[in-house]
């Protein structure tokens, strides 16, 4: 697997904690250990075990590794299943992981180790290990994305409230230190429209409407899908704008400091497996 940042979670089924695993978007990865122990608590590794020496197990791994996993080795794979079934034949995940390259399939030591698998594959291995139990398993691990997504979901509001909150200190600050008297509307509307688009070109790389020409015919703005740390930094800037709107500071000069503010808060906000997006955003920047 990727490198990426990892979480914990745990899910309850029927009485039975079950570890998991997020890492990135979408990839689950269960504890076999802990379902195992469902069916003999005193040595799950011999229960996973028992189940990758079917030949419908190995068969199910591959096809799955094949879907998911370029670096898939398909010559150590052809062997196993050719062997699998027979009375001789054993097969421990490490061994599996390691001669196959396989993506499907952990295993992880420390306090939280164990045999770890894909949803996709543990939900299989629960079926094998007990059909009620894969149903206890599968009801408490929507509960836990439910609850994630709820979580994301107030995360990102959150974040878009206080966005909006000081975007209005920004224009208050626009109105009280840029706004004429006696100007027509259209001129302080696009007046408003000129500071806005410095926030997009210090954070974005690029000006509301360059977002709008990119994306026809999606709903919404550039900030319905800016990330939680853009929003964040987003907030942050207006409010530092309007600080620096209150000390007459050149629009210019206002633009290469509020760039400036935004990637040293993206760097401190985006995990390291992120950097390259923060390359790319500086990149669209920089070029303005």
């Amino acid at each position: 697997m990727a490198k990426e940042k990892e979480s914990k979670s745990t899910i309850n089924a029927d009485g039975s904690e079950i570890a998991v695993i997020s890492i990135g978007t979408g990839n689950d990865y269960i504890s076999l250990t802990d379902i195992a122990k469902h069916k003999n608590n005193e040595s799950p590794g011999d229960v996973v075990k028992n189940w990758m020496r079917n030949r419908s197990t190995i068969e199910f791994l591959g096809l799955w590794e094949k879907f998911n996993n370029p670096d898939f080795k398909l010559v150590e794979f052809d062997q196993f299943k050719n062997e699998a079934g027979g009375n001789a034949f054993v097969l421990s995940p490490q061994k599996w992981i390691e001669s196959t390259k396989s993506i499907g399939i952990t295993s992880k030591s420390g306090r939280y180790g164990g045999t770890f698998a894909h949803k996709d594959i543990a939900f299989e291995f629960a079926s094998w290990v007990s059909p009620e139990f894969k149903l206890y398993i599968i009801k408490d691990y929507q509960r836990l994305k439910l609850d994630e997504n709820s979580r994301l979901s107030l995360d990102w509001s959150v974040n878009r409230l206080l966005s909006k909150v000081n975007y209005r200190i920004h224009t208050d600050s626009i109105k009280e230190n840029l706004i004429i008297n006696n100007l027509s509307s259209k001129k302080i509307g696009i007046t408003y429209a000129n500071e806005a688009d410095i926030l997009s070109v210090a954070l974005f790389g690029k000006t509301a409407k360059e977002w709008r020409e990119e994306n026809v015919g999606v709903k919404g703005n550039i900030r319905d899908y800016a990330t939680i740390e853009q929003l964040i930094v987003m907030a942050n800037l207006e409010s530092s704008n309007a600080d620096m709107i209150r000390q007459k500071l050149p629009q210019k000069e206002r633009l290469l400091e509020l760039n400036k503010i935004a990637r040293i808060q993206l760097k401190s906000l985006l995990n390291n497996s992120s950097v390259k997006k923060l390359d790319n955003i500086n990149k669209l920047i920089t070029k303005k």
